[in-house]
C-alpha cells in the first residue's frame, strides 16, 4: 500500500463522511457538575483533579493552568489587567494580578462517564517500584493486561477517523509498518517548547514493548523518520531537539510512540517508564528477543490492581519500604 510522503502530509485535512467530529459538542459551563472530592492538586505543576457527578454519572475533571502567550505581553501589561499590591520592600513590590479573560485560560479535561479505573489513575497514591523479569510478565503482568486494560475503543475511533480526524497531522497508511500522527491531548498546539505528539501505531495486537522484535523493526523506523521529518516540515523543530520514546507500563494498551520538545518538562520522561525509540531499535538489532526477555522496572501506584497482583503474589514482602517512591506529585492530565 503506497504511503503519503510528509511533503503531501503536511497540510493534509481528512474529510471525514461519518459523525466523526462534527458532533462534538462545545459546552457553554459546568452547570450539572457536582463536586464529590479533590483527588489530586499540585501548586507547582498548577492542576487541579476532581472527581464529580453529572446526571448520575461519576466524571472526572481536571484543570490545568495554560502557559503565558508571550506575543500577548502588551495585552497582559495594559489598563486591561487589574493588579493590587500584596508587599512592597524598598524597589520590590508584589502584586495580584488578575488578567483579562482571554489570556486566563484554564484547560479543562473531562472523563464522563468516568470509570473505577479512571478515577483510581488521577487519584494522588503512594507509588511503588516493580523489577518485572520475563517470568512475572507472564505469570502476573499479561494475564492482567489481556483482561483488565482499558478500553482503546477511543483508538480505534482516531485510526478509522471516526474521531479527531481533523487532528491528525500525518497518516503512513500501511497497515503493518503505518501509524497516524497527531497532537497529544496535553499541548496546547500553540507553545513549541512544549510540543507533544503521539505516534498511534495502525497494526492491532501490539499492546506494548514487550510485544516488539526485529519483525517490527520497519514499522519503529517509519515512525522514528518520517515522524520526525513530518514535525520538522511542520512545526520547524529539528529531530536533534526532540525526545521520542515509548511508555512502559503505557497508559493504554496499544502502541504508540511519544514526540516531546527538549524543552517540555514531562513527567513522562521519567527513568521508570521511558524508553528511547532509538534505544528501542538499537536493542532489538542486537538481540531479537530483547523485550521478552529483559526486566523490565517501572512503577505502580497503591490502589492500582497490578500492584494488588503483585501484592498477592508476595513479590513486595522483602522490600515493603525501599521500593516507595514519593506520592503521586507528578503525575499530569495525560499521561
Amino acid at each position: 500500500m503506497e504511503k503519503e510522503s510528509p511533503e503531501k502530509a503536511k497540510k493534509r485535512k481528512i474529510d471525514d463522511d461519518g459523525d466523526g467530529d462534527k458532533a462534538r459538542e462545545e459546552s457553554e459551563s459546568f452547570n450539572g457538575f457536582k463536586v464529590k472530592a479533590v483527588i489530586n492538586e499540585n501548586a507547582r505543576q498548577k492542576y487541579l483533579f476532581l472527581h464529580c457527578t453529572k446526571n448520575d454519572e461519576d466524571a472526572v475533571v481536571l484543570l490545568e493552568k495554560t502557559p503565558f502567550d508571550s506575543s500577548m505581553t502588551d495585552q497582559i501589561l495594559s489598563d486591561n489587567t487589574k493588579i493590587r499590591q500584596t508587599l512592597q520592600n524598598d524597589i520590590y513590590h508584589t502584586y495580584s494580578a488578575l488578567l483579562p479573560e482571554n489570556l486566563n485560560g484554564v484547560k479543562a479535561t473531562v472523563i464522563c462517564p468516568a470509570s473505577e479505573k479512571h478515577i483510581k489513575k488521577y487519584t494522588e497514591q503512594e507509588s511503588f517500584v516493580i523489577q518485572e523479569t520475563a517470568e512475572l510478565y507472564t505469570k502476573v503482568t499479561l494475564p492482567y493486561l489481556e483482561k483488565h486494560a482499558f478500553s482503546t475503543k477511543w483508538v480505534y475511533n482516531i485510526l478509522e477517523k471516526k474521531k479527531e480526524a481533523d487532528r491528525i497531522v500525518f497518516e503512513n497508511a500501511d497497515p503493518d509498518t503505518g501509524f497516524i500522527l497527531l497532537p497529544d491531548m496535553k499541548w496546547d498546539g500553540k507553545d513549541l517548547n512544549s510540543l507533544y505528539l503521539q505516534a498511534i501505531v495502525h497494526k492491532h495486537g501490539l499492546k506494548s514493548v514487550r510485544d516488539l522484535n526485529k519483525s517490527h523493526l520497519p514499522l519503529l523506523n517509519n515512525i522514528l523518520e518520517e515522524g520526525a521529518d513530518v514535525i520538522n516540515q511542520e512545526y520547524g523543530i529539528p529531530k536533534s531537539k526532540l525526545r521520542i520514546y515509548i511508555h512502559y507500563q503505557p497508559s493504554y494498551y496499544h502502541l504508540h510512540v511519544h514526540f516531546n520538545h527538549i524543552n517540555l518538562e514531562s513527567p513522562g520522561f521519567d527513568a521508570d517508564r521511558a524508553h528511547l525509540l532509538v534505544d528501542v531499535i538499537e536493542n532489538i538489532e542486537m538481540n531479537d528477543s530483547y523485550y521478552q526477555d529483559k526486566t523490565l522496572v517501572y512503577r505502580v501506584r497503591e490502589q492500582d490492581e497490578l500492584y494488588k497482583l503483585y501484592q498477592d503474589e508476595g513479590y513486595f514482602v522483602d522490600f515493603p519500604i525501599n521500593t516507595s517512591i514519593s506520592s503521586n506529585s507528578s503525575l499530569t492530565a495525560a499521561s
